[in-house]
């Protein structure tokens, strides 16, 4: 390794980050993007326990739990893109610190509000912020690793977003049943809005523990910030290695050829000419990546998002209504079987004196079957780091959307309970795996200073699919669930055979 003397005077970026070592810093820096992760997963998921608890209280019937569940999805449709821009620009750090504050705060604000239309509003800022930390957290982590342990840290994730499910519904069983309520004339505060107002806390903490991270030396280099570069890289490897700062080898870092005259980061937004300036920037990013080299990659990872992200956000934030469903069919029927479109059919004769569910809770078995949900993810999770430098992100990709198609599929044939119960667990462990592995993948395929504008650009894709499944399913789980099972098993066929046409990733430097 040793000291720098290149010939045009600095060291690449590669030598630079593999010299600060491995260890201390790469692991905190592991533990907080996972907790992002983590957070992102309980954020978006958290309507599954909402709509049970909060029906009667917000009189929501199938297609306003449909509403409902679509405007966080309109919120991340929205923020994807507007949150990549800023984070090309100004910076991974900063933009990860806004999207965390902003989702804690309208999380708590969001847990007293009293009418529905006040409650889904609220809920599109949640899916507004959360997108933007859920797109950036894999390129700030990614571009602090040396190629060795890229995709393998990056992998790692997948753990987090595994821990968030379980979590979540082990809160929700441990708070939503204690019956906290508070009532008055013109306000009430129930145990659900208890249960909103918890899952908001980590938003906050997470975003003030970021302020102790430094910003991506990459994303510096990439603006030409090459002394900041350079400080945090001498303090990544004094936390390494427990040497002074100035030990650090590498006394220069050669600089990009294109490098900007002016970092983007130092552009004022209420500026009118700098707002023109950085608006202009941005259009150059997007034009970049729909035109080649970049287009095939974009366009392909923009459709693979569509239909995986569909399928999965949809299926996983109705999964406890289904259980729901089963589970008074079940009590209502002792014995006899039944399958996901036939217990969905008979769900309005059974609730006609009762159409806001008010006189029901939610079964135990409902958070036990979540729990279930998350624990078959571990195998992958585990499974996934350990294996994926032999066999390839896109090999574990390739598999998870074609088998999670199959299992889509299958829900159209279960009779009982139990059977639907195995096919969930193993679809949500199937398309997790496929969604983290596509972030993956992204971080990989795209340039520095379009990264984070790519996994928006496809994240909105995403969400698009997310936000259109999701009033399909509310709207046609009562009438004709054949249509969305059929439509999102197609959707990851497609997506999984589209997947062969991506490069291999994982052995390269970063651009």
């Amino acid at each position: 390794m040793g000291f720098d003397f290149l010939a045009d005077g600095g060291a690449d970026f590669e030598h630079a980050i593999t010299v600060t070592g491995f260890g201390k810093f790469h692991f905190s820096l592991l533990a907080v993007s996972g907790l992002i992760y983590m957070n992102t997963a309980i954020g978006i998921t958290i309507l599954s326990f909402v709509l049970p608890a909060a029906s009667c209280d917000l009189e929501m019937d199938s297609t306003a739990k449909g509403y409902l569940t679509a405007a966080p999805m309109l919120g991340m449709v929205i923020g994807s893109y507007i949150w990549g821009c800023l984070a090309d620009t100004k910076g991974r750090k900063v933009v990860l610190i806004t999207t965390l504050l902003m989702d804690g705060i309208v999380g708590v604000i969001s847990s007293f509000v009293q009418y529905y239309w006040v409650f889904l509003v609220f809920r599109f800022f949640n899916g507004f912020a959360i997108t933007g930390a859920m797109g950036i957290c894999f390129p700030y982590l990614g571009e602090f690793q040396p190629t060795k342990y890229r995709e393998k840290i990056l992998c790692w994730m997948e753990m987090f977003w595994t821990v968030g499910v379980i979590v979540l519904p082990l809160i929700a069983w441990l708070i939503i049943p204690l019956n906290v309520t508070y009532e008055s004339d013109t306000f009430y505060f129930k145990s659900w809005n208890l249960f909103v107002s918890i899952c908001a806390l980590p938003s906050l903490m997470i975003g003030l523990w970021l302020f102790a991270f430094p910003e991506s030396p990459k994303f510096l280099l990439e603006c030409g910030e090459y002394d900041k570069a350079l400080d945090v890289l001498r303090y990544i490897y004094a936390q390494n290695t427990g040497n002074d700062p100035a030990d650090y080898p590498v006394k220069s870092l050669r600089e990009k050829p294109n490098a900007p005259e002016r970092s983007p980061r130092k552009l004022k937004l209420h500026k009118r000419k700098e707002l023109s300036q950085l608006m202009a920037e941005v259009w150059d990013m997007t034009k970049a990546l729909c035109k080649p080299p970049y287009l095939r990659n974009t366009w392909i990872t923009c459709v693979i998002q569509f239909g995986l992200t569909s399928s999965y956000y949809t299926l996983m934030v109705w999964f406890p209504e289904l259980f729901t469903r089963f589970e008074e069919f079940e009590l209502n029927y002792p014995g006899e079987t039944t399958s996901v479109c036939i217990v969905s059919s008979l769900e309005d004769n059974s609730t006609s004196s009762d159409p806001y569910g008010c006189q029901e809770e939610i079964a135990s078995s409902v958070y036990l079957h979540t729990v279930y949900i998350g624990l078959a993810c571990i195998p992958g999770s585990i499974i996934l780091p350990l294996f994926v430098h032999k066999l390839g992100a896109k090999f574990f990709l390739i598999a998870s959307l074609l088998i999670s198609g199959a299992v889509t599929i299958g829900f159209y044939f279960v009779i009982n309970a139990d059977q639907n119960l195995i096919l969930s667990c193993i679809f949500e462990a199937l398309t997790s795996l496929g969604i983290s592995l596509l972030y993956c993948i992204i971080v990989d395929l795209f340039p520095t200073n379009l990264r984070v504008m790519a996994a928006a650009l496809s994240l909105t894709m995403g969400r698009l699919g997310a936000l259109i499944g999701n009033l399909v399913f509310g709207y046609l789980i009562d009438l004709a669930c054949v249509v969305p099972i059929v439509l999102f098993a197609a959707f990851l066929f497609i997506t999984g055979f589209l997947s062969f046409m991506l490069p291999k990733t994982g052995k390269e430097t970063l651009e």
